[in-house]
């Protein structure tokens, strides 16, 4: 039978290797629910890439370095995907209001959709320390 420490590292490994399982799961769960069709027929990130692509030519140099600075505090491996869905939110918004460029306006509303509410006050943070006016978006926060 087993007996003292082996028996503790193999019950510890056993509980290590299922619960990195389980959360490598969730989050491949996730992105395959984001690549499923909705009811038009393309999915989630099929609609964040159009929005990339037809604003593609609305972003000024300034604002995409604000925007690089608002997803600088992301983990460097998630910050391609951060980047990708803030800026088809931006895109989104842009089109929808028939904007002729990315405003600070818009990327800054994008920014606030687009991101949990736990990354609202590294903006604001941001916004201050930039000298940036944000009372306007207060309802959006």
């Amino acid at each position: 039978m087993l007996e003292g420490w082996f028996l503790w590292f193999i019950l510890f490994w056993v509980v290590f290797l299922v619960s990195m399982l389980a959360i490598g799961g969730f989050f491949m769960f996730r992105k395959f629910l984001q690549r499923l069709p909705k009811e038009d027929g393309k999915s989630d990130l099929d609609w964040q890439d159009y929005y990339l692509e037809k604003t593609r030519h609305m972003w000024n140099s300034k604002e995409k370095e604000l925007l690089e600075e608002l997803v600088e505090p992301v983990p460097e491996i998630f910050r391609d995907v951060a980047r990708a869905k803030i800026a088809g939110k931006i895109g989104q918004l842009a089109l929808n209001e028939k904007a002729t460029t990315i405003s600070l306006d818009l990327l800054i509303r994008g920014y606030i959709m687009a991101t949990p509410k736990r990354d609202h006050k590294f903006l604001m943070k941001r916004l201050k320390e930039k000298k940036i006016d944000f009372t306007a978006y207060k309802a959006l926060f």
